[in-house]
């Protein structure tokens, strides 16, 4: 297996935006598969913690951002029947994968999906009660600039909600999971995908995302209240909720 998507700390913004792209436009169609294998279907029990966590007040509407094939939305659409929902990706093929899922489950009519970038997003201030990112905000280079874009467009009193897998904090759990990530899942990925050097990045991205407390003071610093971070499944992943400050009368 070479060695191109691996994380390096020379690889600049840009490449990484690049190698992104390329990685989710080539294992499209075994992403869901994976993902639930990978996470022995604990991905599915973390998006259902999180849509439990959110609040509809206002506009009854919810943005996922690094919707992928769209989990996320729908689990938010189907949980919240009265709730709209608005899924934003740039990456079409995936978005593609999402449309075929949304339709299966009759929820067409209300998720609506489109192409994006998370940095400047074509919504007006105050559009949604809530918007999500489950794991893709490690894809995100300039997460201070995404997570400022995110508060831009959540109404006053609204929530982000911040999914994302992280490293346990126990030693001998963390010494398992780290074996788990950089070599049983590229050997999982090798018989499965049809891209499996994918799977290196996967590893890196989790091996270099912010301990709670650093992501927690990067939520703080874009203008996030009250952030909480709870652990799931023994700290492998995290789920990470801010408030968006009220406006003084």
């Amino acid at each position: 297996m070479s060695e191109k998507y691996r994380l390096t700390d020379e690889i600049r913004d840009t490449d990484r935006v690049d190698m992104v792209k390329d990685i989710f436009s080539t294992i499209t169609g075994k992403y869901d598969f994976l993902n639930h294998v990978l996470s022995l279907r604990q991905d599915i029990v973390w998006r259902r913690f999180a849509v439990k966590k959110m609040r509809f007040f206002k506009t009854r509407r919810f943005l996922d951002v690094a919707a992928g094939t769209c989990d996320l939305a729908i689990e938010a659409a189907t949980h919240y029947q009265t709730v709209r929902v608005t899924g934003l990706d740039f990456a079409e093929e995936m978005l593609d994968q999402g449309r075929k899922k949304i339709a299966a489950r009759g929820l067409s009519e209300r998720i609506h999906l489109i192409r994006g970038d998370a940095l400047h997003m074509p919504f007006p201030q105050d559009t949604f009660d809530a918007a999500g990112v489950a794991f893709g905000i490690r894809n995100i280079p300039d997460r201070l600039n995404a997570l400022c874009e995110l508060r831009r467009v959540v109404a006053p009193g609204g929530q982000v909600l911040i999914l994302e897998l992280s490293l346990p904090q126990g030693g001998y759990f963390r010494r398992c999971y780290d074996l788990y990530l950089n070599r049983l899942i590229p050997l999982v990925a090798g018989a499965f995908s049809p891209n499996p050097e994918a799977y290196l990045y996967l590893a890196g991205s989790v091996m270099r995302f912010p301990s709670d407390r650093g992501f927690a003071g990067i939520m703080h610093d874009a203008g996030w209240v009250d952030v909480r971070a709870y652990a799931l499944t023994f700290g492998i992943c995290r789920l990470f909720v801010g408030c968006k400050r009220e406006r003084s009368a």
